[in-house]
């Protein structure tokens, strides 16, 4: 059984973890899976955006904890190899978390990887770091109060309590929630419009929120005119105009119906 399915369609590809019974959790074959597939996908300049969700009722439950409890020597430094996030950080076009239910501890850190998140009406957040004696090292202790607040990210960390799609949608954690059979639907139509985009502009427009994201305010502005005025001069005003017109013919089919 492939640990990692994945499935290419026009412009777009839907990776799925694919250990049901295990919840998805991240054993040493699903990893170097997963590094296999990402680095396909990030080769094929075809794949502009790509989905990434779970085979069952998990998302994923994080790593093996049975596998490395069973390893004859001390594995637990496994916990802090970032190749999953390194091939997902390669991949330098929009990742899609599609949430289809548990999204637990190296899930979650999956989950903050992904540039958009969707999730089902099933999906539950929780950081179990704390409670199983390890740190998070995955980037999770940074980007979630980044995203969701200070005090928020602390309780998700300190307590290990769940919190649950609707809630997760009200702290900012998720974009929307949908019925659990809408999920992949849901999230093919945002892969969809997001084909729709220039490759060129999206790679650097990916890139130019998450570097200034990171930066003073002022210092992001300055970085985004300054990369701004350098497209600016190779790109071509004809070839603008004839795809803002795509848009505007675009918005009027969808009008019509509406």
């Amino acid at each position: 059984m492939n640990t990692v399915i994945l499935e290419k369609h026009e412009g777009f590809a839907v990776v799925t973890l694919n250990r049901p019974e295990s919840m998805n959790a991240l054993s040493r074959e699903l990893r170097g899976d997963f590094v296999d597939v990402f680095a396909e996908c990030t080769a094929d300049t075809a794949i502009r955006t790509l989905i990434l969700t779970g085979k069952g009722k998990a998302f994923c439950a994080g790593f093996d904890l049975k596998e490395l409890g069973a390893a004859q020597a001390d594995s637990t430094g496994e916990t802090a190899d970032n190749r999953v996030g390194d091939a997902m950080e390669s991949f330098k076009r929009p990742i899609i978390g599609a949430i289809n239910g548990h999204c637990i501890t190296g899930g979650l850190e999956m989950a903050l990887a992904c540039d958009i998140l969707i999730a089902s009406e099933q999906a539950r957040f929780a950081d179990t770091h704390a409670r199983v004696g390890m740190l998070p090292g995955w980037g999770l202790s940074q980007k979630l109060p980044r995203l969701i607040g200070l005090s928020r990210a602390r309780e998700i960390a300190f307590t290990g309590a769940p919190i649950f799609a609707q809630q997760a949608c009200e702290w900012g954690l998720v974009n929307r929630v949908v019925p659990q059979d809408d999920l992949l639907p849901a999230a093919m139509r945002i892969a969809e419009d997001i084909c729709t985009s220039v490759p060129q502009v999206l790679e650097q427009y990916q890139a130019l929120i998450a570097e200034g994201y990171t930066m003073p305010f002022e210092d992001a502005l300055a970085m985004e005119h300054k990369r701004a005025m350098s497209w600016a001069k190779q790109a071509s005003a004809k070839a603008i105009e004839e795809r803002r017109q795509d848009v505007l013919l675009k918005g009027r089919s969808e009008n019509d119906q509406l």
